[in-house]
């Protein structure tokens, strides 16, 4: 072991991204092996750079990568550790975790900012840009140091260093893990349907989606994904079953036996 990190420190004296190669480890743990997958994930698609082979790059793979990932990891350790518990509060408790709200939070954290690569409009802008970061890092993590490693860095660096799950099961803020509850509870069907998308004054993707129960119109929201659009739309759904009594009966006599 102090061979090896004696190896790694005197390669790091040659490395031309030392930077970034010593930022790596501080958050890991452990020093990169392919240094290319760590500078990709921190280029936001505002500002690709241009590849060897002439194509224009950013780190929407990697975090299309990240973030199935940590999906599938949180859920593997939220199963291990509440055995017993039902699957909406599984499915709950995920939702809490990897929300972009919370991954952002834990990218600002982590001081992903200084190291993302983005237009000064987008930086400036609430789009989340630490937290796509962070799911292309653990994407980049995953290539480069496999499944295992990464669902330790995931558990240990992101779950339990960043939430009180004591704390965050007594709290609910996902607002559409308890919607879906309700339906499931009352027997209601629920559809999310993406009825808008365009892009804004900065280029930013901003979705409008509909939220259906039983068939029948609830409400609609607009967000800067459409995990976003979904949050508002289902907390809107929320406020109106409990205020709208007729509305709520109306919903509630489309369930099913």
């Amino acid at each position: 072991m102090l061979l090896s990190n004696a190896i790694s420190l005197i390669k790091l004296l040659f490395i031309k991204d030392k930077e970034l190669y010593v930022f790596i480890h501080r958050i890991t743990g452990y020093y990169p092996k392919d240094i290319n997958l760590y500078k990709l994930a921190m280029v936001h698609r505002s500002k690709p750079v241009k590849t060897e082979d002439g194509h224009w790059a950013n780190n929407e793979r990697l975090e299309f990568l990240g973030d199935a990932v940590i999906d599938t990891v949180v859920a593997d350790f939220l199963y291990e550790t509440f055995p017993g518990h039902h699957e909406g509060f599984l499915t709950s408790t995920r939702s809490k975790i990897v929300q972009r709200e919370s991954l952002n939070r834990i990218g600002n954290t982590l001081h992903l900012d200084s190291h993302v690569h983005a237009t000064t409009h987008s930086s400036s802008h609430n789009s989340y840009i630490c937290g796509n970061a962070l799911e292309a890092l653990v994407g980049a993590i995953y290539l480069d140091q496999g499944y295992k490693h990464c669902r330790k860095f995931i558990i240990n660096r992101l779950v339990k260093q960043h939430f009180d799950l004591n704390d965050l099961v007594k709290t609910e803020q996902n607002f559409k893990s308890r919607l879906i509850e309700w339906t499931q509870k009352y027997r209601v069907t629920i559809e999310f349907e993406l009825i808008d998308s365009y892009t804004d004054a900065d280029k930013n993707p901003v979705f409008r989606t509909a939220v259906i129960l039983g068939g029948i119109y609830a409400s609609d929201a607009v967000g800067y994904s459409k995990k976003e659009s979904h949050q508002g739309a289902s907390k809107k759904a929320l406020e109106r079953l409990q205020q709208d009594v007729e509305f709520c009966e109306k919903v509630l006599s489309t369930a099913t036996i």
